[in-house]
């Protein structure tokens, strides 16, 4: 399940993506706006900062931006950011791969052999959507909804 500080990492991307080439966002716009506790923003804004996805402006006019095209950033890469292995159980994670304690043989764990499917399925989806296809999904779903007869 998606923890809430990545489900907000990737409301305030949203928000960011679509402001791309705009400037700076300031902390506080993206928190009201994406309905966001501000402290925890700060805090999740700094990590994807760090990570090398976000660079911020001090001062007067500042605030943050994306530090590449929303095009070159997957839901995948700020979920593992943020929450860590897509993978449900350790051993078939691929960056933080850990035997189960419990596990008899790998090699013909049904259980295991399932949950490397969900991984990859995952994956797949998500680290093949970037934050603008999020935007280009929001853009076509908003014009129908505002679609007059």
């Amino acid at each position: 399940m998606l923890s809430s500080k990545a489900k907000y990492g990737l409301k305030a991307m949203i928000y960011l993506s679509r402001h791309e080439g705009l400037g700076p966002s300031l902390i506080a716009d993206v928190a009201e706006h994406e309905h966001i506790p501000k402290k925890f923003l700060d805090a999740i804004l700094l990590e994807l900062k760090n990570h090398g996805l976000l660079s911020s402006k001090k001062g007067k006019g500042g605030g943050y931006v994306l530090a590449r095209p929303s095009s070159r950033i997957t839901v995948g890469e700020i979920v593992r950011i943020l929450d860590g292995p897509l993978a449900p159980i350790p051993c078939v994670s691929r960056t933080a791969y850990r035997r189960c304690d419990d596990c008899v043989d790998e090699d013909s764990c049904a259980l295991r052999a399932v949950m490397q499917e969900v991984r990859d399925a995952l994956a797949a989806i998500l680290d093949n959507t970037s934050m603008s296809d999020l935007i280009n999904r929001t853009a076509a779903s908003e014009a129908i909804l505002n679609y007059d007869i």
